[in-house]
């Protein structure tokens, strides 16, 4: 399967960043990609960064304008097409939500959320309700994705159910930067574990991992910090961890790999991770912390 995932730079507004993805997706479809994976909340800038009544304008239902735009990229293109958006579900319930379109235009899918952070910079709880879609995976042409979205990435419950659901590939939309406050030690210890954790994934369930990042410095509104700096870095994993192929950490471009889910089947053959599980012991995962 040719993948391509589409690492951008923050545009101006809603119009603007539809039109540089329109781009985009044409040219990773002219280089042969059959799924094309765009970055979280793709669609304008990472507003999280400040917590402001107003910023709740740019939600929008789903369908709406912006899956009808992605709906028709991934039908001219003949794509299956991940996008993220700024769900506007009902009058003050709103969703960090991924949405999967199929090579019609069609969508075949949605996940919500399901790990929201709040930490400086990143005030999701109180733009985003927990999602409750569970951890189901996708059913597409290319196969069942397991599409998460950014925090989840560090959860390995997250991406074990995936995979329990049946999935052939995990998929993270995502927005992770630097504070340009840190040193630069701090700022590449946080990167590594980025990258590590969601190896990790690939490993203990034998499928590959797509991590598609956004890039570029944005700054905080409020001017309360020092903005975020976003590290790009977005890659391609295989199912034994492998790094298939990695984007750089300043620029936009489009990352390009080609991955075998077939593969999933012989290295578990190796690596029988899942007959191994002790499923009688693992009650303690149900409780917040075992005193």
């Amino acid at each position: 399967m040719q993948v391509a995932l589409i690492q951008h730079r923050n545009a101006i507004d809603r119009a603007t960043s539809l039109a540089e993805t329109a781009a985009a997706v044409a040219e990773a479809a002219r280089g042969g990609a059959q799924l094309v994976v765009l970055a979280e909340l793709h669609t304008g800038p990472y507003f999280c960064q400040v917590e402001a009544p107003a910023e709740f304008d740019r939600a929008e239902p789903i369908p709406g304008p912006s899956t009808a735009a992605l709906g028709a990229m991934a039908r001219e293109h003949r794509v299956v097409l991940v996008g993220s958006l700024f769900e506007y579900r009902a009058p003050g319930l709103y969703h960090n939500t991924a949405v999967v379109l199929e090579r019609d235009g069609g969508i075949v899918g949605r996940y919500r959320k399901m790990h929201i952070p709040d930490d400086p910079g990143y005030y999701e709880k109180y733009y985003f309700t927990p999602g409750d879609t569970g951890f189901n995976p996708v059913d597409t042409s290319l196969g069942r994705l397991g599409v998460l979205v950014c925090w989840d990435q560090w959860y390995p419950e997250a991406a074990r159910l995936m995979a329990l659901a049946g999935a052939e590939v995990l998929i993270y939309p995502t927005a992770i930067g630097w504070d340009p406050a840190d040193t630069q030690a701090e700022q590449e210890r946080q990167r590594d574990a980025w990258i590590t954790v969601q190896r990790g994934h690939a490993v203990a369930n034998n499928l590959p991992v797509l991590a598609c990042n956004r890039t570029g410095f944005e700054p905080d509104p409020s001017g309360a910090s020092a903005g975020a700096e976003f590290w790009g870095s977005s890659f391609v994993a295989g199912p034994q961890g492998e790094l298939l192929a990695r984007a750089g950490s300043e620029t936009a471009e489009i990352l390009r790999a080609e991955i075998d889910p077939s593969r999933t089947e012989r290295v578990r053959r190796q690596w029988p991770f899942l007959r191994d599980r002790r499923i009688d012991a693992y009650e303690g995962l149900l409780r917040r912390y075992i005193d």
